[in-house]
């Protein structure tokens, strides 16, 4: 099945701490049904210091559900993801505005 959210996208969280919250996805994980997004669901992470990095305690972003993510349009608005075939290819297109993506 072709992925409605992919890499690179920019979603808004519909559920959750983060709820209202907006980022771009980092990683997507389908076999897990998550995905990473910038600046939300951080937690702090305890490392040592090595010789290549610094240690202290580090803000990660955790995985979220794809459930709980929506894709925002050109207007900044949740929208769904539906699928449709141009020119011989299957595109996504947003359903709020009918516009592919």
């Amino acid at each position: 099945m072709a992925a409605k959210l992919r890499k690179g996208d920019k979603v808004v969280v519909l559920a959750g701490k983060d709820k209202g919250k907006q980022g771009e996805i980092s990683a997507v994980m389908p076999k897990d049904n998550k995905a990473v997004v910038d600046g939300v669901n951080m937690a702090i992470r305890h490392t040592r210091q090595t010789q290549g990095s610094e240690g202290g305690r580090i803000a990660k972003p955790m995985p979220i559900d794809l459930s709980n993510l929506a894709l925002m349009d050109k207007d900044g608005k949740a929208t769904r993801v539906g699928f449709r075939m141009e020119d011989g290819k299957k595109v996504r297109f947003a359903k709020t505005t009918g516009e592919a993506i």
